[in-house]
């Protein structure tokens, strides 16, 4: 499974774990979570990025709106895994 560094506002460096990934609206979304437990803390990154910049710029989805389409569609991805907010 791939891992990812997330850097946060405070400047704290994180690693996910990423689930899924799709793109909706030109923009891409991980599914990630914080450990492999089954009760893992899950997050919805989204892609701030330009295409041809060397690294990804991401960004944790806060709008409920957003964030519960894209929980929805990576639901409906995963069969096995339900995602509670």
């Amino acid at each position: 499974m791939d891992k990812i560094k997330f850097v946060t506002e405070t400047g704290e460096t994180v690693e996910f774990y990423v689930e899924e990934q799709t793109r909706v609206g030109g923009r891409d979304y991980l599914l990630v979570t914080d450990s492999l437990e089954d009760e893992a803390s899950a997050y919805i990154l989204r892609d701030m990025s330009s295409d041809g910049d060397q690294e990804a710029e991401y960004v944790m989805v806060e709008d409920d709106e957003e964030l519960e389409a894209i929980s929805r569609l990576f639901a409906q991805m995963m069969d096995d895994v339900e995602i509670e907010m």
